[in-house]
């Protein structure tokens, strides 16, 4: 069985899922909080494609996609230009602004009815909705217009992320920068971690289930706490039984 992709779930009532393809079909693999995981990862190649159910493999050695099968989403490239040949975003779109802890913001876009959902995808620990607009191309020209005008970034790297997940917001911070906008509606997410330490980043398949965030799977192994993102499992075999090889101890398991 291989890994060909991840949900990032929508919190204890829809778990975070690994996407298992076996012989062609596709399992949800739910990663709710407490299971246990005993896998070892075996050789990593192409994830093929797959359309929500059938998947179709590829031999290819290029992880986590070849050149054939790999796509990036060209919306994400947009600044207000449409890229494509006809612009589709005709939906009503929101601009947010979301904090990473402990002092790490950004800027970005959505659908408005995807709003909350965007937030807990790239695993934000607060977020704020500062427009509302008619189309994507409206938001993207704002959107860029900010990213220009201001510090803020339109993406946030998840070794950062990784490294707040034992830490709070900076919430002096956080209200000086929403107070630069006309706010109209603030978020705040738990996604229910216990930690003393930031975990140390792995790729791994083995371990206690302690929860998601966006992307990152947390998972607790001998004593110790590591933060696996789940992009960098996608192209892997999965067998059965858990490795032997040792892994980096977190500060934590030290205290």
């Amino acid at each position: 069985m291989q890994v060909v992709g991840y949900e990032t779930g929508a919190g204890t009532d829809d778990p975070a899922a690994l996407l298992v393809a076996v012989d062609g079909a596709v399992d949800r693999e739910p990663l709710a909080v407490g299971r246990e995981l005993s896998y070892t990862l075996g050789e990593r190649r192409c994830a093929g494609t797959f359309d929500g159910a059938d998947h179709v493999a590829c031999e290819a050695a290029r992880a986590p996609y070849c050149e054939a099968h790999d796509s990036t989403w060209i919306c994400a490239r947009c600044t207000g230009t449409c890229l494509k040949a006809e612009m589709d975003c005709h939906q009503e779109h929101a601009v947010y602004l979301a904090a990473f802890a402990p002092d790490t913001f950004k800027v970005g876009v959505t659908k408005r009815r995807r709003l909350e959902t965007r937030f807990r995808e790239q695993g934000a620990d607060r977020g704020a909705h500062i427009y509302t607009v008619a189309d994507g191309r409206i938001a993207r020209e704002i959107e860029a217009e900010i990213a220009a005008e201001t510090p803020l970034p339109d993406a946030v790297r998840v070794p950062t992320k990784v490294d707040g997940m034992a830490r709070t917001v900076d919430e002096a911070a956080w209200e000086d920068l929403l107070a630069e906008f006309d706010v109209k509606d603030t978020y705040a997410f738990d996604y229910g971690f216990d930690l003393d330490a930031a975990p140390v980043a792995e790729t791994l398949a083995s371990g206690t289930v302690r929860g998601t965030k966006g992307r990152v799977l947390v998972l607790e192994r001998d004593g110790g706490v590591y933060a696996v993102d789940m992009r960098d499992l996608v192209g892997y075999e999965l067998r059965e039984g858990t490795s032997s090889r040792e892994l980096q101890s977190s500060l934590g398991a030290f205290g």
